[in-house]
């Protein structure tokens, strides 16, 4: 799944797809403006991608001092790039991980 796929099948659906990683869902109800669910599928999950994206939601929050421990969690640089920027660079990385999607 590429990036422009993935934008268009949010704005399309509502609804998740359930084979989507955990991190890639958690942007995916983000771009939905439901920062609340994103960060309930992050917060307790222990992998690299989603404490990147749990940072992200933290930058996103205004928390940075959160955000900069997410940021070192996940291994990722802070970011000091726009937040739609941001998305969309984790969202790349995250599907190109996963490119059998």
């Amino acid at each position: 799944m590429t990036l422009d796929e993935l934008t268009q099948l949010i704005e399309q659906q509502a609804r998740c797809p359930a084979e989507l990683p955990r991190a890639v869902q958690a942007l995916w109800y983000d771009k939905q403006g439901n920062w609340d669910k994103a960060h309930q599928i992050v917060q307790d999950a222990s992998d690299a991608d989603s404490a990147w994206v749990h940072a992200y939601l933290h930058r996103k929050e205004g928390d940075l001092s959160n955000a900069r421990y997410w940021y070192r969690r996940s291994g990722q640089p802070e970011v000091q790039a726009k937040l739609a920027e941001e998305w969309e660079q984790i969202a790349s990385r995250l599907l190109a991980k996963h490119s059998g999607l």
